[in-house]
């Protein structure tokens, strides 16, 4: 009996790292757009002027594209089933990896690569999109199951879903650079090709890792697949703690998409044009590699201090960091190796605390029969402000400096902003947003049943009675049973 327990918590960890481990693309594709910017940017200036905005437009289609996958499959992760959304998600990731990769415009004309690499980005999106509500929903469902202790379930769902992102972030700026190392500047075709179509290898792992898994238990007793969801009693209970954590998911991702797919288009304009690709990429490695100790020291806190308070310390610390960045920034340019690790800190203290906690907070927070639909409408609103962002800094950026490129406040302006947004974040956390405990899936479907049933909503449809293995006549027994197994 001693032996079988730990055999029990490793499975029930490696069903948590399936769920939820194919967001690593997530962090890839979002990350990758801006180094294969920099590389077309340097290939095409040849006298061949390519379209206004156009990196811009390749990382916004890849948001519009994931804001259609998150609705899309958040519903349907609730109503056809996890493992269907999840299986779904990794043959479109892996599908269009490869696409985006082959991208080609007829006679071989740029605005026909350009426009071949948008739509595939934009599909690649959806299904990125659709991890989100299935996989990380599945994976929090995962984290609540026998085998898993109390004081780890927050930690497992972080280090699975959010450092797996932010891991897919530092991969990204490392490939370019390997990629350049091997091919050199005159292959640049090459390496943005390679760096895209790489893409494939983590979906099609992912997709044999989960060809086995099951539907959760979870889903298995309390989902709405066969009944009739009540969307207006749902709302009236649900819609402040939903608002409140679309609005600082939406900051979050205002905040921090833009500056991490920037951050090599930043340091080449520091270091200037005629700098070795190889230096801006290594700068750009550097600085994502403060990615991982953010998500893992809060992944490794947030058990401690819950999602709700661990993630107004690291949007206060975000907060310091962007106003010391502003205030000696004409310092900090004159050493690049500085800039480079304040930068990273900024943006570690960000996956320290929003970055692990908004998906604790929205996979959580909701009853299991619309945690799909719940999660997915919170990232989409995250993703729209990840879009936002990515159009918003361009013209922030000019309207700082005022047709002086080389204004100070120019490049200043937008940590301005992020940290006063930070705080504004924080204080939305710390008055609207519902502190979570251990084992607070299961409390929260009970006490769902019981607000649908004193309301007079028939909660005996919910469920896969013929592929559970807990039947009862009726919810409470269920629960009870429940308990009585733990």
């Amino acid at each position: 009996m001693s032996e079988s327990k730990p055999r029990v918590g490793l499975s029930q960890v490696s069903l948590i790292f399936a769920c939820g481990t194919a967001l690593f693309s997530d962090g890839y594709a979002n990350g990758i757009i801006g180094s294969v910017g920099t590389l077309l940017k340097r290939q095409f200036t040849d006298g061949k002027a390519l379209p206004h905005n156009f990196s811009t437009t390749l990382a916004s289609l890849a948001f519009a594209g994931t804001i259609v996958g998150m609705l899309t499959f958040g519903y349907l992760s609730d109503k056809m089933g996890r493992k269907f959304g999840m299986m779904t998600a990794t043959g479109i990731v892996f599908l269009f990896s490869a696409l985006s990769a082959a991208s080609k415009g007829a006679h071989n004309s740029l605005d026909g690569l350009l426009a071949a690499l948008a739509a595939f980005r934009f599909l690649l999106g959806i299904g990125v999109g659709a991890e989100y509500p299935c996989g990380s929903v599945a994976a929090s469902e995962q984290s609540e199951e026998k085998g898993i202790a109390a004081n780890s379930q927050h930690r497992w769902f972080c280090l699975a879903t959010n450092s797996m992102i932010d891991f897919g972030f530092v991969v990204s700026a490392f490939v370019p650079l390997v990629l350049f190392w091997i091919f050199g500047e005159n292959h640049l075709n090459v390496i943005w090709r390679l760096s895209l179509g790489l893409g494939v290898i983590p979906a099609g792992a992912v997709f044999l890792w989960r060809l086995k898994m099951e539907e959760p238990s979870r889903y298995k007793r309390d989902s709405m697949k066969r009944a009739k969801v009540p969307y207006m009693l749902i709302f009236k209970r649900y819609w402040l703690r939903l608002a409140a954590i679309c609005i600082t998911w939406f900051i979050y991702d205002f905040i921090t998409y833009p500056f991490g797919i920037y951050s090599s288009s930043v340091l080449d304009v520091i270091e200037g044009d005629t700098t070795s690709l190889a230096v801006i990429f290594g700068w750009n490695v550097v600085i994502n590699l403060f990615y991982m100790p953010g998500t893992i020291i809060g992944a490794f806190c947030v058990d401690y201090l819950g999602p709700k308070y661990t993630q107004i310390t690291g949007l206060l610390l975000q907060a310091i960091i962007g106003f010391i960045m502003s205030g000696l920034y004409t310092k900090l340019i004159d050493h690049i190796a500085a800039f480079a690790v304040v930068y990273g800190i900024f943006l570690s203290f960000g996956e320290f605390g929003p970055g692990n906690c908004l998906g604790l907070l929205a996979s959580k927070s909701a009853p299991t029969a619309v945690r799909g639909q719940f999660y997915g409408i919170a990232a989409a609103v995250g993703k729209v402000g990840a879009f936002v962002g990515t159009w918003a800094f361009p013209p922030m950026i000019a309207a700082f400096q005022k047709g002086n490129p080389n204004s100070t406040l120019g490049n200043t302006g937008p940590f301005w902003v992020g940290s006063g947004l930070a705080v504004f974040s924080a204080l939305i956390t710390f008055f609207f947003i519902v502190p979570l405990s251990h084992d607070g899936m299961e409390a929260e479907d009970i006490a769902f049943r019981q607000y649908l049933e004193d309301n007079g909503y028939d909660t005996s449809q919910m469920g896969l009675f013929e592929t559970s293995s807990i039947e009862t006549s009726s919810a409470d027994e269920k629960m009870d049973e429940k308990k009585m197994v733990v």
